[in-house]
């Protein structure tokens, strides 16, 4: 059956043949023209807890420290509660109109644009696009961290605990850079499947390495650490107690972070079943999952060290033998952050390029596609435009965090700068117009009232983050300062 002449866009009333597919869609192609998609609950499952269970569980115990046993694990449960209603919220805009047969809305930004309008469409791109980059210079950050952690580990036990082992980071942020050039090669988001689930393998393995370390250093020492209201005046003074909990909500918050690709995630799903019921199922189970290792991790950092927690929990074990296990760890961290970074840059790369296509259409630099011929595989379509265009946005993304690698401070930003706009606010807004809730009904006030609660605390997580970030520019030097 020829497709060439197939509809982008699905029509509201869809007509289905005996076999449940729908007319217009065939064994090569869905629905809209597109090629089949393939994705299922456990490909969705795996590129969320790939997003989800990233560099924010290492700053878990240091925000559980700041808040105490009380307010830590609540704030932690409360997050993942949000995340995953509002996520449901957000993957019934998958389609507008009607779940099976509505139009396709195939990112964040087009279901804005379905439900909310243009005006809308345009904030929130801004701020999805944003975020997305502020992520890159995060992962960047996390996995030279990481590599560091691994070679002053060995340079220690080479050396006998003699050499300081002084590092810059700068080296293993333009090794890291340079691994993203090439993977960021990879054209579309639904061919890094394989990454996503290798990824998600790895954060399994590092989180239960830190658990596991955790758990022994509790045993070792005898005693849980830790208060009921977390870090003690005079450990830090009042002001810096009531900026550091701030600065922990933004950890938790980025920790939880995934909504702003959900939509992405979904248009990979194939159907039957309808994708909301399969994103539906796979959010759940992923938020579950992740849930439980982040109250694990955050929960038995803070059991370790008490006040002490690092901010990166797995550097904060020093040197502790075996030693070798930590490396393991941090491996594990660095190479489920190279899949991380392209599951949360593909959408901004897809949507620099679909932009450039329609506005430069007889552009041969950007519509030319190159076969180049690989044995074995089918031929790589080189695009020059692409080629370029996600090389320069790697650089760019690297020389920032070599600028600034403050670490906790950075992914508080940027977990409050996303969390309130992208996982509340728009997927309220976007249901309320979707299901026409009247205005001033009670479901309409609790949804409202839920917004309003989590912009309240996104203010109080960028003001604590942002005072973080000066604090540590005082003492900081770009390019020279070593670790």
């Amino acid at each position: 059956m020829k497709m060439s002449s197939a509809p982008k866009d699905l029509q509201p009333h869809q007509v289905f043949d005996i076999d449940g597919v729908p007319q217009g869609a065939s064994k090569c192609f869905d629905d809209d023209g597109r090629l089949k998609r393939t994705g299922t609950f456990w490909t969705a499952s795996a590129h969320i807890i790939t997003a989800v269970i990233g560099s924010g569980v290492l700053s878990l115990a240091w925000a559980t420290a700041q808040l105490g046993w009380i307010a830590g694990p609540a704030v932690l449960f409360l997050f993942s509660f949000v995340t995953y209603y509002t996520s449901v919220l957000l993957s019934s805009c998958y389609r507008t109109g009607d779940s099976v047969t509505g139009k396709r809305n195939y990112t964040y930004m087009d279901a804005v644009r379905s439900n909310l309008g243009g005006a809308k469409m345009k904030i929130c791109g801004l701020i999805q696009y944003l975020n997305l980059f502020g992520v890159a210079i995060g992962y960047t950050i996390a996995a030279s961290i990481s590599m560091m952690a691994i070679k002053r580990s060995n340079c220690f036990h080479e050396s006998h605990d003699k050499n300081p082992c002084h590092i810059s980071s700068n080296p293993y942020m333009i090794m890291f850079g340079i691994f993203e050039i090439i993977l960021s090669q990879i054209p579309d988001f639904d061919q890094i499947w394989w990454l996503s689930i290798v990824a998600a393998i790895m954060s399994f393995a590092y989180s239960t390495i830190g658990l596991g370390l955790g758990v022994a250093k509790v045993a070792e020492s005898g005693k849980f650490r830790g208060s009921l209201t977390g870090i003690s005046i005079g450990t830090v003074t009042q002001t810096q107690k009531i900026w550091r909990s701030f600065q922990a909500l933004g950890n938790i918050a980025f920790a939880y972070s995934y909504s702003i690709i959900l939509i992405e995630i979904q248009d990979t799903i194939k159907s039957p079943p309808s994708e909301k019921k399969t994103m539906k199922k796979a959010t759940l189970l992923s938020v579950i999952v992740t849930t439980l290792f982040y109250m694990l991790c955050g929960c038995m950092g803070y059991a370790a060290f008490g006040d002490l927690a690092p901010g990166n929990l797995l550097t904060g074990f020093g040197f502790y033998n075996p030693y070798w296990l930590l490396d393991i760890a941090n491996a594990a961290i660095v190479i489920h952050l190279v899949g991380a970074y392209q599951v949360y840059c593909q959408p901004l790369f897809a949507f620099i390029e679909k932009w450039a296509a329609e506005k430069f259409p007889d552009s041969q630099f950007i519509t030319k596609e190159i076969k180049i011929p690989i044995p074995g595989f089918k031929p790589y379509n080189l695009n020059l435009f692409r080629l370029v265009w996600r090389t320069i946005f790697v650089i760019i993304t690297t020389v920032i965090s070599m600028l600034m690698p403050f670490f906790n401070d950075v992914v508080g930003i940027l977990g409050a700068f996303g969390f309130w706009p992208l996982t509340v606010y728009f997927p309220v807004e976007m249901y309320i117009a979707q299901k026409k809730i009247p205005k001033w009904s009670t479901r309409w006030l609790c949804l409202q009232i839920l917004s309003f609660a989590c912009l309240i605390i996104s203010i109080a997580a960028a003001a604590g983050s942002v005072a973080g970030v000066i604090l540590d520019l005082k003492v900081y030097k770009p390019f020279k300062t070593s670790y």
